[in-house]
C-alpha cells in the first residue's frame, strides 16, 4: 500500500484530484507519493511536503515528458537510492510549440501564472499577451506583474496603457520585487497549497521575485546596458516553498515561443475582439481594410495586430510544409494590396 502523509503533500499542492489517480495505479508496500521539484541532467529532485531526494525515474517514463510539477509514486531500492516509478497524470499543463512542431511541456498542475514583465527598455505589451493565450489555453489563472516599478521608465502611464488594453477580469501588479512588502500584493495567490509558477522573458526579475517570496537564493544578473534585455541567469526550472505555503516554480526566461492551442481557444483569450467581430459589416471580414469593420474602431491596433499574428502561429503549427508556403503567399498578396491602397489615397 502506497505511504502519503496527506497533511505534508497538501502543503505542497496535492488535491483531490491528483489523490483519486492512486486507485487506478498498481503500487506496492513502501511506495510514496512524490512531486518534482527539479529535472536534472542525471535524475530528478522529488518532495514529499517535508524533504527533498534525489531520484532516478524509470526508463518507460521517459516515454512520458516530465516537468516540474508533476506527481509521481517513487520507491526506495537498495542503498536508499529513489526511484520514479510511474507518473500521476497532470491537471493543468503548460506547452509550447518548437520550430519544428514538436510540443514542449514547461510545468504542470500550475493554479495561477504570474506573468513577469519589467517596467523598463524591455516593457513590451504584446508578449504578455502571448503569454496570457499561452496560460488561458492551459485553464490556468493569468496575473500580470509588472516589477522594476522603482526604477521603471514612465512608470503610470505603462500601467495604465497594460490596463485598458487587457481584460478587466486580468489583474496587473507593479511592484519592486526587492521590497518584500511590496510583494505582499501577491498574498492572495500564494496561499497554502497553492502552485504559481513565474513565466517572463530573461531579466525581468523573476529570480529576484522567488528570492523575496521564499526562501531559496536564485541567482540574479542585471540587463545589458545595449539594449535592456536580460542575460538568461536561470537554466532551469524549479520548484520552491514560500514562506506564506504556497509552491513557486521560477522557469528560465522564454527567448522563443509559439502557442500550443488551437483557433477557438485563442479566440476565447481574445474574447474582446471576438465580441466587436460580431458587429462587422462583412461575416467574413478579416479586419485589415473592410469598410465598416468594428473591430478595428474599437480595439487597440497593436492588440489586434498581435492576435492576428498568433493566429496565423497557431494555423501554422497544424500545417503541412506546402500548406505553409500557400499561407505565405496569401498574407504578402493581401498586405500589397493593402499598401497600394494606402498608396492611392496619398497620391
Amino acid at each position: 500500500m502506497i505511504t502519503i502523509d496527506f497533511d505534508a503533500l497538501r502543503n505542497i499542492g496535492l488535491n483531490n484530484q491528483i489523490a483519486a489517480q492512486l486507485a487506478t495505479l498498481d503500487t506496492a508496500p513502501g511506495d510514496c507519493l512524490m512531486r518534482i521539484t527539479q529535472l536534472q541532467r542525471e535524475g530528478l529532485l522529488l518532495h514529499d511536503g517535508s524533504t527533498e531526494y534525489t531520484a532516478r525515474p524509470l526508463p518507460r517514463l521517459y516515454e512520458d515528458e516530465l516537468a516540474v510539477g508533476d506527481w509521481v509514486v517513487a520507491r526506495s531500492r537498495e542503498h536508499g537510492e529513489w526511484w520514479a516509478t510511474a507518473r500521476l497524470a497532470p491537471i493543468t499543463e503548460i506547452a509550447r510549440r518548437a520550430n519544428d512542431g514538436r510540443r514542449q511541456l514547461i510545468v504542470t498542475n500550475i493554479d495561477t501564472a504570474l506573468l513577469v514583465m519589467g517596467l523598463d527598455d524591455d516593457f513590451n505589451p504584446r508578449r504578455i499577451e502571448r503569454y496570457i493565450a499561452m496560460v488561458q489555453a492551459a485553464d490556468i489563472a493569468p496575473v500580470v506583474v509588472l516589477t522594476k516599478a522603482d526604477i521603471g521608465q514612465d512608470t503610470a502611464a505603462r500601467v495604465s496603457q497594460l490596463q485598458h488594453r487587457l481584460p478587466r477580469a486580468i489583474p496587473v501588479i507593479f511592484l519592486n520585487a526587492l521590497s518584500a512588502g511590496e510583494c505582499e500584493q501577491l498574498a492572495p495567490w500564494l496561499q497554502t497549497g497553492q502552485t504559481v509558477c513565474l513565466l517572463g522573458a530573461s531579466g525581468t526579475g523573476k529570480s529576484t521575485l522567488t528570492n523575496s517570496l521564499t526562501l531559496a537564493r536564485q541567482s540574479t544578473a542585471g540587463v545589458r546596458k545595449r539594449d535592456g534585455r536580460g542575460m538568461h541567469t536561470t537554466t532551469t526550472r524549479s520548484l520552491h516553498i514560500c514562506r506564506d505555503g504556497a509552491c513557486l516554480i521560477d522557469t528560465p526566461g522564454l527567448r522563443t515561443w509559439r502557442p500550443d492551442t488551437d483557433e477557438q481557444t485563442l479566440a476565447a483569450t481574445f474574447d474582446d475582439i471576438e465580441l466587436h467581430a460580431s458587429r462587422c459589416q462583412f461575416r467574413d471580414c478579416t479586419h485589415l481594410q473592410e469598410p465598416g469593420c468594428a473591430v478595428r474602431a474599437a480595439i487597440d491596433p497593436d492588440r489586434l495586430a498581435n492576435y492576428q499574428k498568433l493566429l496565423r502561429d497557431v494555423r501554422r503549427s497544424g500545417q503541412t510544409p506546402l500548406q505553409r508556403i500557400a499561407e505565405r503567399v496569401r498574407w504578402k498578396t493581401l498586405e500589397r494590396a493593402a499598401a497600394a491602397r494606402i498608396r492611392q489615397k496619398h497620391e
